[in-house]
């Protein structure tokens, strides 16, 4: 059995930094040969599943960067392929050096001084600025257009074979199992949730009732339990049945914290890094799915700041008869729904089209696009209250979110089935 080091690495950064750097300086020695100096880890909210930071060697400032997945010792694949994306012409950082051993997965780049969309983003969340806000979405169209052109251009048929070898699938399906075995439910689904308590302001109950319970979130009801949601994913997002929409070359993982952001006099432009998950088969429904939630809905604050989130907005949850309501004023900040719009109009729209053209689209994409989207919050961390950094009022945000991006309305609609319309091939 391998022993994950970047494991214990992230590990040990929670409490005993000193060790951390101790064991991560160690692992620099032997994997590149360096000897780093004044080694900084970072304490970055959106790095949930990877740590990153700074240090010295041979003369260079350099910036290094793991992502780490429980049981990735026995998983099968390649981390951290850079090379794919470049030779797609997209813009990505190449890593002066890497390792992609199990367990072992580092890139280590130059230094950079941009800073990465993500925080550029936060500020306007922050601190709304038109003219800002304008430069940060064109920059986003600018990307999309590049992305929409590499998809169209390596859109192909894949296998089922193709499809469950991509590493994609460890930030969705494999969270939802206990691999090698397959074993559901188990991973981060059974770990995070069965069995445990949920607490929502005036509200707490137990996993039985929580995963069976209909929602109705800010007076909309919608068609699934949570319940049903994840057992729903369990079944449709398995590896070698996205085989049906084809493939394309794609990052995958494209959050905006992987992602740097340069000004110019001509505009900003945008720069991938940490292809963690990037292929050249990957299940073409999955390539924007990450990057669609976690740059847009995850915002403002909710995921990755609940304690600001507690303190910004209200909400409040009951149960009653077998239904749970959940009501709150979050809602997104103008230049998220700038983001959303880009994305609908620049990648979603014209890509589904050209499925459809080529007879690739699946006639479930929107239960598929649906399915996807709710693993992305429910499973990149725990979101019940106490159980790491949520409390009762940012829980019942992101599980009521969680349940708009899920699941379709029983009637009316809201700002996914709205964004789904848009997307629709006519």
């Amino acid at each position: 059995m391998i022993i994950s080091r970047t494991a214990e690495i992230r590990r040990l950064a929670v409490d005993d930094e000193a060790a951390a750097i101790s064991l991560l300086s160690a692992l620099l020695r032997e994997l590149f040969a360096l000897e780093p100096r004044n080694v900084v880890i970072n304490r970055d909210q959106y790095s949930l599943n990877s740590l990153n930071g700074f240090f010295e060697a041979d003369g260079e400032a350099l910036f290094f960067k793991f992502h780490q997945e429980e049981g990735e010792e026995v998983m099968s694949g390649e981390y951290y392929r850079a090379d794919i994306l470049a030779r797609a012409g997209l813009p990505v950082d190449q890593p002066l050096h890497m390792s992609v051993l199990p367990g072992e997965q580092i890139l280590i780049y130059r230094r950079r001084s941009d800073p990465r969309f993500s925080d550029v983003l936060r500020g306007l969340d922050l601190e709304p600025d038109e003219r800002a806000e304008a430069v940060a979405i064109a920059a986003e169209r600018q990307l999309s257009g590049r992305l929409l052109e590499v998809y169209l251009r390596t859109l192909h048929p894949i296998t089922p074979e193709q499809a469950a070898d991509e590493p994609i699938h460890r930030l969705f399906y494999e969270r939802l199992i206990d691999p090698p075995a397959g074993t559901f439910p188990g991973g981060r689904y059974r770990n995070f949730y069965v069995g445990q308590q949920f607490a929502f302001p005036g509200v707490e109950l137990d996993w039985g009732t929580f995963s069976t319970a209909s929602i109705v979130v800010n007076g909309v009801r919608y068609s699934d339990t949570i319940g049903e949601l994840f057992s729903r994913a369990a079944e449709r997002l398995r590896r070698e049945r996205m085989a049906d929409a084809g493939g394309v070359v794609a990052h995958g993982d494209a959050h905006n914290a992987n992602v740097w952001y340069s000004t110019a006099v001509d505009g900003a432009k945008l720069c991938y890094f940490d292809p963690a998950f990037a292929g050249e088969h990957v299940p073409t429904l999955l390539a924007e799915v990450k990057t669609t939630f976690h740059n847009i809905f995850a915002h403002p604050l909710w995921l990755y700041d609940p304690t600001e989130a507690a303190s910004r907005y209200s909400g409040k949850a009951r149960y009653e008869k077998g239904t749970l309501f959940l009501d709150s004023d979050w809602q997104l900040s103008r230049v998220r729904e700038g983001l959303l719009a880009v994305k609908a109009e620049y990648l979603w729209q014209p890509l589904l089209a050209e499925l459809k053209a080529r007879g690739l689209l699946p006639d479930d994409w929107r239960p598929v696009i649906r399915s996807a989207l709710f693993l992305c919050p429910t499973l990149v961390m725990n979101l019940r209250a106490g159980a790491t950094s949520h409390n009762p009022l940012s829980s019942a945000i992101a599980f009521a979110v969680a349940a708009m991006v899920g699941s379709e309305p029983v009637e009316g609609e809201d700002m996914v089935t709205r964004f789904l319309d848009r997307i629709t091939p006519a």
